[in-house]
């Protein structure tokens, strides 16, 4: 029996996504309104909570003390050549692991799964010997070879590829003469399209905002990415915090941005999928 909801229950429910909304929101809102003041009317007594005139002062600021469009090439060219990879070699080996037989299947996917359960700090140091001994401290292989396959996301194509490609399409590739490669890319990346979205915004999230690793293996200021050039901007007995809040903002807007045009695909390809299966 269908529930009739009442004009109150959604004037609650709407109240109470907006105080959600609001909630959310209030931390982009303080970070443009600390990058809009100086430091003094941050820490001034009630804090000013509307825009300043400082903004432009403030990234000039930031502009003046690191080299920030490097560090954000640098960065880009990580969080793409890292995304890339991660869907191209999760998506091939979650499709094999959902839809073909092979000896030790059920084994290697145990295993796999044992791996997410490692935490990643404890592996930090012997990360870095690897590293050093491979000659690759202070470019940028260490921040891409070691993550380009994850076992989330290997996990998480498996498990949609289970459900969203029909033996039925693999059959019939098969007829048709396909290899496996061949099946993959004309039967599997278009049905596994908004798993891929899915995966890839989040892929480029991490790693356009990791902070730790970066700042152990890039010991050349010049492959720095944004993450940890912003940290330089932290003085050692003082700290301007409008300019470091800045930094922030602009090394944030560009995340927003992708973040706003990969949502709309993924839920453009959900639709798509939806309507299609």
């Amino acid at each position: 029996m269908k529930t009739i909801e009442t004009p109150w229950q959604r004037a609650i429910t709407h109240f109470l996504l907006l105080i959600g909304l609001l909630i959310s929101v209030f931390p982009f809102y303080w970070m443009v309104v600390m990058s809009t003041n100086t430091t003094s009317a941050i820490y001034s007594v009630p804090p000013k909570v509307i825009f300043g005139g400082e903004l432009w002062t403030n990234i000039s600021h930031v502009l003046q003390n690191i080299d920030f469009f490097q560090n954000f090439a640098n960065t880009v060219i990580v969080a793409c050549s890292l995304t890339v990879l991660v869907l191209f070699f999760c998506s091939l080996a979650g499709f094999t692991f959902a839809k073909f037989e092979f000896p030790g299947k059920k084994i290697l996917f145990i295993i796999l799964l044992a791996t997410m359960l490692l935490p990643s700090g404890g592996a930090l140091v012997a990360s870095f010997v690897i590293m050093a001994d491979l000659g690759w401290v202070g470019t940028f292989l260490p921040l891409i070879i070691p993550f380009m396959v994850t076992a989330f996301g290997i996990f998480w194509i498996r498990q949609y590829a289970t459900t969203a490609i029909h033996k039925e399409l693999i059959e019939a590739a098969k007829v048709d003469g396909c290899g496996h490669l061949r099946t993959y890319w004309t039967v599997a990346l278009p049905a596994l399209r908004p798993a891929l979205a899915w995966l890839g915004l989040l892929t480029f999230i991490f790693a356009w905002n990791d902070y730790q690793w970066p700042l152990i293996v890039l010991t050349d200021p010049k492959t720095q990415t944004l993450q940890v050039a912003i940290s330089n901007l932290n003085g050692i007995y003082s700290t301007d915090y409008s300019m470091v809040v800045a930094g922030t903002l602009m090394a944030t807007v560009p995340l927003i941005i992708v973040f706003f045009f990969g949502a709309r695909q993924l839920i453009a390809n959900l639709s798509a999928g939806a309507l299609k299966f």
